[in-house]
């Protein structure tokens, strides 16, 4: 979980901290000072909420470098490092992309692509992944990860986290301008937005923020069945992709920063909040699939 708890915080961090920052800008005091300006308040929460999302994907790539460890291959130093930037430059020229940066980091079975631009992103693989499969089948992994960036995955949801950030902070602000009016019912002595506005707010940013991540997520996993299916037409087959999966189900995948939730390589994580379907359904969605 703790791969869903870092890019979920994150985001909605970002979200809390633009949204104190308008506070003490004097903002929520124009959007009440003549009762709530619903017009002017959606296009704040817009702004907020747009801004929230992508500050997260800009900082996704240096911030997978720094957490997870990634030792970006400039030069290969051995076989399997010239062998990993090889696939990822032959998948990246059949995708039609910029060559991604390509890295290795320590840790159980697992990878990753994250980056703002699908011409300018990170693919990175485990040395777990690396020691755990056979090549074929982390070749499958690695045409996945492509396939994500190919297929603009980073960007589609960032857009999608957007439109939740700006829902959650519109609803946050209504409710939150309707707890301070009941709290100030009988005090006329006070203009503009109370503590009970400012508290309310905050807490229902993050409180709608997780109830959003469930939107978020639900989304991650019809992206991954497409990245199963953009793996195997890299390859030309689907037999390397299935036997990835059916390896991963056996395996326990290492955690991820959540900014990469959408990206990375995992099992069952959970339901409503799992960023990636069961394996037998990735499976069974690769069989039938054209």
């Amino acid at each position: 979980m703790k791969r869903i708890a870092l890019f979920l915080l994150t985001n909605i961090a970002v979200v809390v901290v633009l949204g104190i920052v308008a506070n003490l800008l004097g903002v929520n005091r124009y959007l009440t000072a003549n009762g709530l300006n619903l017009g002017a308040l959606l296009g704040f929460a817009f702004v907020i909420g747009m801004g929230g999302a992508f500050i997260s994907l800009l900082i996704s790539k240096p911030m997978a470098k720094m957490s997870m460890g990634v030792k970006i291959i400039n030069q290969p130093a051995s076989a399997d490092e010239a062998w990993i930037v090889d696939t990822v430059r032959r998948f990246s020229e059949k995708a039609g992309i910029n060559m991604p940066e390509v890295g290795i980091y320590q840790g159980e079975p697992n990878a990753f692509a994250t980056g703002a631009f699908k011409n300018s992103a990170l693919v990175a693989v485990s040395t777990g992944l690396l020691q755990g499969m056979t090549r074929e089948e982390v070749e499958a992994v690695i045409g996945h990860e492509v396939a994500h960036v190919a297929n603009g995955d980073m960007v589609t949801m960032a857009l999608i986290q957007g439109v939740m950030n700006t829902f959650v902070v519109f609803l946050s602000r209504v409710i939150g301008y309707a707890v301070d009016s009941f709290l100030r019912r009988n005090d006329d002595s006070s203009s503009g937005p109370g503590i009970g506005y400012m508290i309310s707010t905050v807490v229902l940013d993050i409180v709608f923020g997780l109830l959003a991540s469930i939107i978020v997520a639900w989304f991650s996993r019809q992206r991954e069945f497409r990245a199963d299916a953009g793996s195997a037409q890299l390859m030309g087959r689907k037999q390397p992709m299935m036997n990835a999966l059916y390896r991963l189900g056996g395996m326990h995948p290492g955690a991820l920063p959540q900014n990469m939730q959408a990206m990375g390589i995992t099992g069952n994580i959970g339901k409503l909040f799992s960023s990636h379907p069961p394996i037998e359904e990735r499976v069974a969605a690769l069989q039938n699939s054209q």
